[in-house]
């Protein structure tokens, strides 16, 4: 009987024996190279899942998304300047005001400006853009071979002349910051944002960093660190390269003597902030004006000072301003934009990029041994939870 019992119930140590071995079996399957190959799809899989659930969320609470993202980046642009006020004795609160009030004097003098000078100009701007469209496709019904068809023209018109003429392009470029929400609601939540992360970012990420500790609470310091230097240099840097950029194309169009100089140095400006894409379309305006305005040499010549000017703006200005706030593979930027286009539009295209930059600087800094001012600041305002 007692036989019988021992070989029915298996005593303490043959079952952690047999436990041991099917743990061993376990590990055995999914250690080969197949079973690697399946972990890392299963990882694969469930990053997209989260990736998809974050994309679903964001665009159902975009009211919120995007006026909290613009606070973010514009905070992270003046904070240099905050930070200097700080050092040379302004109390904080002082501080962030005369801030506050300077990104809302620059960003509405700014839209004013545009508003003001491209507003009168506009439907000429866009029958020149038609107008140089016919005459094109004159051109290429010229040709021997027909190269380009019609109707890839008029797919080309109709594509420009919709996102000149589109409401979404008139609120994207020339109402500043209300284009960041659908109503006053997202504009106000814009300010009060912008200003309490002026006040007291650095506590702010201190007080969400509290559960961590560790490694994995100095490599959240780290991250912080790293999205307010490539968010404000991104900005900043932008910033001064779009202002070149028109004031470049600006100079050459009046020099040729092309009419709607100003606004289309405007639009130039305003697509600066799109990499890669805005130059392309500010050049083309450009062109097409040029060519019906002035003929076929002078269009040629608006090209090459677009590509001129671009070409500087690539090898000697963004190294010289932007340093590594944008050190993306162009394909990534296409990538990024075609993302940010989908999602949101063109307010979308334009955040897409510097968070796409400041994505891959986490990556970076992941493993990186210390953090900046931001980081230590935050450390000393909120000390990190012990476990």
């Amino acid at each position: 009987m007692a036989m019988f019992s021992r070989n029915r119930v298996p005593s303490g140590g043959a079952l952690s024996r047999n436990a041991a071995t099917a743990r061993a079996e376990t590990t055995v399957a999914w250690g080969d190279g197949f079973g690697r190959f399946a972990t890392r799809c299963i990882q694969i899989i469930a990053v997209l899942i989260v990736v998809a659930v974050a994309v679903v969320a964001i665009t159902h609470v975009s009211l919120v998304f995007i006026p909290v993202t613009l606070a973010l980046i514009l905070a992270c642009a003046i904070h240099p300047f905050l930070a200097w006020m700080r050092r040379h004795g302004l109390p904080s609160m002082l501080a962030t005001w005369i801030a506050l009030f300077s990104i809302l004097i620059v960003i509405g003098g700014l839209t004013t400006l545009i508003v003001w000078a491209v507003e009168a100009q506009w439907d000429s701007l866009v029958q020149n853009v038609t107008d140089g469209v016919n005459q094109l496709e004159g051109y290429f019904n010229q040709l021997p071979a027909n190269l380009i068809s019609q109707k890839n023209l008029h797919d080309a018109q109709n594509a420009i002349l919709g996102f000149l003429t589109s409401a979404q392009f008139g609120r994207g470029a020339l109402a500043g910051v209300g284009a960041a929400a659908e109503g006053v609601t997202g504009l106000f939540l814009t300010i009060v944002t912008l200003f309490f992360f002026m006040k007291d970012g650095p506590k702010i990420w201190g007080f969400l960093l509290r559960p961590l500790h560790g490694e994995t609470y100095h490599r959240a310091l780290r991250i912080g660190e790293k999205t307010v230097s490539v968010l404000g240099g991104y900005v900043r840097g932008t910033a001064m390269v779009a202002a070149a950029d028109a004031v470049g194309i600006g100079i050459g169009l009046a020099i040729v003597g092309v009419p709607l100089a100003f606004p289309l140095a405007v639009i130039v400006f305003i697509t600066a902030f799109i990499p890669i894409v805005g130059a392309v379309l500010a050049g083309v305006l450009a062109a097409l004006v040029a060519l019906v305005t002035n003929g076929p040499f002078a269009a040629v010549i608006v090209i090459a000072i677009v590509v001129l000017v671009n070409q500087l703006e690539s090898h000697l200005l963004q190294p010289q301003i932007m340093g590594h706030s944008l050190n993306l593979h162009p394909l990534v930027i296409l990538l990024a934009l075609a993302a940010g286009s989908i999602i949101g539009g063109i307010v979308g295209a334009v955040l897409a990029v510097p968070l796409a930059a400041t994505a891959w600087g986490i990556v970076t800094v992941w493993n990186a041994e210390t953090g900046g001012p931001f980081a230590t600041r935050a450390a000393e305002e909120v000390p990190p939870a012990r476990g």
